[in-house]
């Protein structure tokens, strides 16, 4: 049977994140990857932003890896060549009953840590976006989009140049602790055995049922999981009505439906939240949802002229809790929380985990380093 030191499971943005910091840090490691493609899940089904730390719960690992993840994001496209821009963006209040809101979100910003934001009045904010309609807003200079493919390439890149290696169509079925670590059931083309003395189990959507084959895991160890598609509508017929990214005030589930654009220009509205039932993955586009898309754009794009968005594409957030419920920080798991040795899990890495996966990566590689010395 083969030996490798370090296993990470999944080849999306944060399990290429964990390889590179791995490699880096000396160790030897393979990526199994169930696709045949890197980033095909919830990696590249996104808005692309590089966030700037705002909405998250002080102290949370979302609210601390964003902020830290951004400037060193920032900083690795740069060094790197990755296509991005710091475009910024704009939250809006478009009604009066909202400016209260939109302050305390300006208040847990500075707490987070995000120094450069602004409230604004109207004006202000309608003088930079002329065709936006608004009551108030706050001004984040710090709110970024980036090409997360461009990205990935680069985190895997990195890996394979200090010897990790990934091997696609190969999708972990089960796990059990060994003596020297775990033994870990790969279907691939053909079901192989390799032993490892870590595993990391950064599978996105997939890290439940990766949990559940894992001889010995306790089952309340295991959080829910809880499926939210967001649909995203593309705009056609008639210019990208912003340069900043404009967001409304948040609801209980998501950011709402808000503008972003690619780096090529492309404006896009979405993600709204639908929930899904049971884990299937059902990433086809909800295309009966135009009305209720064209009257969110409305309240800050009365504008926008009519039959001008198509459905277009659709991503699915690994939730842990679901509709009605406080939105949930991430979950790191060690053999402390589970008490298998030798074996890291990630759930619910939705988003700021784009913005925050050098961290994720460079904690991962920490915690790993505290097990092995």
């Amino acid at each position: 049977m083969d030996h490798v030191d370090c296993v990470v499971a999944g080849a999306g943005v944060i399990g290429l994140a964990a390889a590179r910091s791995l490699a880096l840090a000396g160790r030897d490691v393979i990526v199994l990857e169930a696709e045949d493609i890197i980033g095909s899940q919830t990696s590249s089904r996104n808005s692309e932003v590089i966030h700037a730390g705002i909405y998250y719960p002080t102290n949370s690992l979302k609210a601390k890896w964003c902020v830290e993840g951004r400037e060193a994001l920032y900083a690795y496209c740069a060094e790197r060549n990755i296509a991005h821009a710091r475009v910024g963006k704009l939250i809006v209040a478009t009604r009066d009953e909202d400016v209260p809101r939109l302050r305390e979100l300006h208040a847990q910003a500075e707490a987070n840590g995000v120094t450069d934001i602004e409230v604004l009045a109207a004006e202000d904010a309608m003088a930079l976006e002329p065709n936006l309609q608004c009551v108030a807003a706050l001004r984040s200079p710090s709110t970024g989009i980036i090409d997360s493919h461009g990205l990935m390439l680069s985190y895997q890149g990195e890996a394979e140049d200090h010897g990790a290696m990934i091997a696609f169509a190969s999708r972990l079925i089960a796990a059990r602790p060994d003596t020297n670590g775990m033994v870990l059931s790969v279907d691939g083309a053909q079901q192989i055995e390799i032993a490892c003395s870590v595993l990391i189990n950064a599978a996105g959507h997939g890290a439940w049922n990766i949990a559940r084959s894992v001889a010995g895991m306790p089952f309340e160890a295991i959080p829910p999981h809880h499926l939210a598609r967001g649909n995203y509508y593309s705009l056609s017929g008639c210019p990208t009505p912003f340069e900043r990214l404009v967001y409304p005030m948040p609801s209980e589930s998501g950011l709402g439906i808000h503008f972003t654009r690619d780096l090529a220009g492309q404006a896009r509205f979405g993600p709204d939240v639908e929930w899904l039932d049971g884990e299937t993955l059902d990433y086809s586009v909800s295309t009966d949802r135009l009305q209720e898309f064209e009257n969110a754009v409305r309240t800050y794009w009365p504008g926008m002229p009519d039959n001008a968005l198509t459905p277009t594409y659709s991503g699915i957030r690994p939730k842990l809790v679901g509709p009605g419920a406080s939105p949930a920080d991430f979950v790191l798991q060690s053999p402390a929380d589970h008490g298998i040795d030798g074996l890291f899990q990630l759930f619910g890495i939705e988003s700021p985990g784009l913005t925050a996966s050098l961290v994720i990566g460079e904690q991962i590689a920490r915690l790993v380093a505290g097990k092995r010395g």
